[in-house]
């Protein structure tokens, strides 16, 4: 499933709802829910809807097993109605099932999570950044899965502009995947540790790379340097549908000009061993975002080249899609 966050616009204003993209648009997935069980003959669908897949990503993750199940059902019982071209069904009360693309607005899939953890896990990039600075790889990298932890209120997602900061004049982008954290866990083994994904996004970790420097020679962060913005989305795709997630194209492009290209296979920490360190002793949740790091070559540091204000910056992985944003200076 390609799960996602978006807006709509109601009789009541605006209005932030949980669905699932299908090619005929966006479903909601609530009232989807609350549609098939009616189909069903249950009692008070609405109602039990609001249990078994809320119009919150973040709650339906919190759902479990359950959720997952109830949902794959819908979008199976929905695409059975669909079929031979036919109009999407109504819902009860007559709320809109499944909208148009034209008619929402996508939002980042989490814009709030638990907590946003930014792992350091592809080699090349690494090691280029300590080739910068003069220094040498050190060993500790290949002994455990380093991360830093970022900031989960400043989010953004596909489409919004990302404003430059006051505070820098090296603006930066970071070509990197993401994976979401599907149930609660602690001390999760690396051979178990697959079952608690429960997708991957697109993510973009915005740097200030001279502030970033100022804070890393007092040996503390990185902060400031790069947790005022991160951009997610467009889309959370479930692990069924990614197949092998280390086998993925990760392109980046400013102003439609190929910057960056690279590959999940290249990377040297594995998702599931960054989950095992992860959770060492520490309890992990759904909805977690556990970031990979940049990719090699992705990112204008590695590059001696630079995004100016104006310019939009996209992100492609394969199989989840593209994150546009446009950067604008006040």
């Amino acid at each position: 499933m390609k799960l996602c966050t978006f807006e709509v616009a109601t009789s009541l204003g605006r209005h932030t709802r949980f669905g699932a993209v299908i090619p005929g648009g966006i479903v909601d997935m609530n009232f989807a829910c609350a549609w098939h069980l009616a189909r069903k003959g249950e009692v008070r669908p609405s109602t039990l809807a609001d249990v078994l897949v809320p119009d919150s990503l973040l709650e339906f993750l919190r759902g479990g097993d359950t959720s997952m199940g109830f949902a794959r059902a819908t979008l199976a019982a929905l695409e059975q109605e669909c079929a031979g071209g036919r109009l999407p069904p109504t819902g009860l009360n007559d709320e809109t099932l499944v909208y148009g693309g034209g008619s929402v607005r996508m939002r980042p899939p989490l814009p709030e999570p638990p907590s946003v953890r930014d792992f350091y896990a592809f080699e090349a990039h690494v090691k280029k950044g300590f080739e910068k600075r003069g220094e040498p790889m050190p060993p500790e990298w290949y002994e455990i899965p380093v991360y830093y932890s970022s900031s989960r209120q400043n989010i953004i997602g596909p489409e919004d502009d990302v404003l430059w900061p006051s505070f820098t004049e090296k603006f930066d982008y970071e070509l990197e995947i993401a994976l979401v954290i599907g149930k609660t866990g602690r001390n999760v083994p690396v051979e178990g540790a697959r079952e608690y994904i429960a997708g991957f996004t697109v993510m973009n970790d915005f740097s200030a790379r001279d502030m970033q420097r100022r804070e890393m020679r007092v040996r503390l962060g990185p902060a400031k340097g790069k947790d005022w913005c991160t951009a997610m989305g467009p889309v959370l795709v479930t692990m069924d549908e990614i197949g092998d997630p280390y086998k993925l194209a990760m392109t980046a492009r400013i102003n439609g000009e190929e910057w960056s290209r690279g590959n999940t296979s290249s990377i040297h920490w594995k998702f599931e061993q960054m989950i095992e360190f992860l959770s060492r002793d520490q309890m992990i949740h759904p909805g977690d975002v556990l970031g990979s790091g940049t990719v090699g070559t992705g990112c204008g540091l590695e590059l001696d080249r630079w995004v100016k204000p104006g310019d939009v910056i996209e992100l492609e992985i394969e199989k989840i899609g593209v994150l546009r944003n446009r950067v604008l200076r006040e």
